[in-house]
């Protein structure tokens, strides 16, 4: 009997897993280190040369190693280091043999037939998988929200707000298709809330490392953030009773390996508000998530505008957004 293997590719992570699970059993980052001498597929470069890279954590700020992130906007860019990316993925941290199982790979909502004959080629000529279904983020998000609803309520109809690490997308989809003429896009994402918060915690010139600001930032984002209902409220709760509110990370510097402790307040819903107001982050962009939302479903045809609008759905590849 086949168990199916699903893998959730974008820019900054990947996650795997077998179907069924309530989780990821792996999540990984998408990059690939490879030898700065060595150059993919390369005559030259042979042998020993072809499997002395590292992937995920691995990877990451690897000496003497080039790290390379093969995925960008979804959409593989080096299909060679997606070949070696993938080979460890499933060898490596599933410890699984690809022959005996069937694979869903999504996909961005703009995927080109190209890319998706490529990935087709490289699961079956390199890895020999006995089935395979590409399929597009949005409609499997829309899928997944079935575990939480009745029977009756269960529909592909809606629309996905697909929010990763560089651009968030928002998405409809009719009956299973994605209308493709109508997504949009905006550049505010995973990336610029970990940028807006690392900015805010220098302008209060906490203890942190300069060289540590981004790491410290990321970790902040990932363990404190979260979405308020309202911003003026939520300024009065903290200014009112502030201990109950305020967090304290703790890290570790990285060149005296001293301890250093960093108060969270504000930024714990003001890193995640620039999808509301997005000109705290990015003057040159001031339209909201919200007014996007709209106007992507005024776009659509006029009879599948009432059930887009009843039903939406977030796929988050940024953790501040679950």
């Amino acid at each position: 009997m086949f168990n199916l293997m699903v893998c959730l590719l974008s820019f900054r992570y990947t996650k795997l897993g077998y179907a069924g699970n309530t989780e990821p059993q792996f999540i990984v980052p998408s990059c690939i280190a490879i030898k700065e001498s060595a150059k993919v597929g390369s005559r030259t470069v042979k042998g020993v040369d072809d499997l002395d890279f590292f992937i995920g954590d691995e990877g990451i700020d690897k000496p003497n190693y080039a790290t390379k992130w093969p995925i960008r906007h979804g959409i593989v860019e080096d299909w060679d280091l997606m070949e070696r990316f993938m080979e460890q993925v499933i060898f490596k941290y599933l410890r699984a043999e690809p022959e005996d199982h069937y694979f869903l790979l999504t996909e961005p909502p703009l995927n080109t037939p190209e890319n998706r004959e490529y990935t087709a080629e490289i699961m079956f000529e390199s890895f020999n998988v006995p089935g395979l279904y590409i399929a597009v983020q949005a409609v499997l998000a829309l899928a997944a929200s079935w575990t939480s609803r009745q029977v009756g309520e269960r529909t592909l109809t809606g629309t996905v707000i697909d929010s990763g690490d560089g651009v968030t997308h928002v998405i409809p989809v009719a009956e299973g298709y994605v209308i493709g003429s109508c997504i949009k896009h905006i550049p505010i994402a995973g990336r610029d809330i970990t940028y807006f918060t690392q900015q805010l915690l220098r302008e209060r010139e906490v203890g942190i490392p300069p060289e540590q600001s981004l790491e410290t930032a990321k970790a902040v984002k990932e363990r404190f953030s979260y979405v308020c209902p309202d911003l003026v409220k939520e300024f009065n709760k903290y200014d009112t009773d502030g201990s109950k509110w305020i967090k304290q990370y703790t890290g570790i510097n990285n060149i005296s390996k001293k301890e250093f402790t960093v108060d969270v307040g504000y930024e714990r819903f003001l890193g995640p508000e620039i999808f509301f107001h997005p000109e705290f982050a990015n003057p040159d962009f001031t339209q909201p998530i919200s007014e996007v939302v709209d106007e992507v479903i005024q776009n659509c045809p006029i009879d599948v505008r009432r059930p887009l609008y009843k039903k939406w759905s977030r796929q988050a590849l940024n953790p501040c957004c679950y």
